[in-house]
């Protein structure tokens, strides 16, 4: 006689041992990448561009300094065969060839960069203390206006307040690296008055105009004014600006305080 039982037990153990283990919810681990140390300990040191010797970094131990006054200092690590920088954005450069005296890279433009190390420690002087560049010259700027709507007078004042939160601008140097120069952002204060009477008080940061700048720029930009436009029907209008640092790259964004006391924003068209 056919035995079904026979059969159909040792299928039906195996879909269960299946079942047990998906509601366990047990994933594979990711295995993180090892950190290639022997690499790491043959970076160390002073680098120059191999056919013109110009400084290109220095490595002291998980950290790369830039000769140029603004670059900030960038953890990395070498992984297999890249070498990875960890500043504003996390960046892999594939490493052709290395021994402790030449390092060959490719960078961000796909140009092969060939690197020599130096044991002239008279180089040391290019990697001082580094500069943060202040927007505004580090100076409070203050602006008061007179606005009238109708025969309603409004006083606004405007106050820009350097601050020491920083602002890391992503650029590239001469090897086509990627590097993080530094600057201050700002803090903006608008008062306007009805009178006597406050209509409206805030310190305004950069952080809140994401909801209208993609928040990738927001994070790379300087709020570095605010200016009065004019009064209509639908209330006081005041172009703010956030700017990328010594570009041309700006959003200007239109900010209306309503006669209620409540703020609106829009980009500029």
């Amino acid at each position: 006689m056919f035995n079904f039982r026979k059969i159909y037990m040792p299928f039906l153990c195996i879909d269960l041992a299946l079942a047990l283990f998906a509601c366990s919810g047990q994933t594979p681990k990711q295995e993180k990448t090892e950190e290639d140390l022997t690499a790491k300990k043959n970076l160390q040191g002073i680098w120059l561009d191999d056919d013109d010797d110009d400084v290109a970094f220095r490595v002291k131990g998980d950290t790369i300094f830039f000769p140029d006054s603004t670059s900030a200092p960038t953890y990395f690590r070498v992984e297999r065969d890249s070498f990875v920088l960890f500043g504003g954005n996390t960046v892999k450069y594939h490493i052709v060839k290395q021994t402790p005296h030449l390092f060959v890279f490719v960078n961000q433009n796909g140009d092969k960069v060939k690197l020599k190390k130096t044991n002239d420690m008279s180089y040391l002087d290019l990697f001082a203390t580094k500069t943060v560049l202040h927007i505004n010259q580090k100076k409070l700027v203050k602006r008061d206006s007179i606005m009238y709507h109708g025969d309603e007078r409004y006083h606004c004042y405007v106050q820009i307040n350097p601050t020491t939160y920083k602002v890391a601008k992503a650029s590239y140097n001469d090897d086509g690296v990627e590097v993080d120069n530094m600057y201050y952002d700002n803090i903006i204060n608008l008062c306007i008055y009805k009178g006597a009477t406050s209509l409206f008080s805030s310190d305004m940061r950069k952080e809140m105009f994401k909801d209208v700048v993609p928040e990738s720029f927001v994070k790379q930009a300087v709020f570095s004014d605010l200016t009065f436009v004019n009064a209509d029907k639908e209330g006081l209008h005041f172009f703010a600006i956030l700017a990328i640092p010594e570009s041309s790259i700006n959003y200007m964004v239109e900010v209306v305080v309503g006669y209620n006391g409540k703020l609106h924003k829009r980009i500029k068209k």
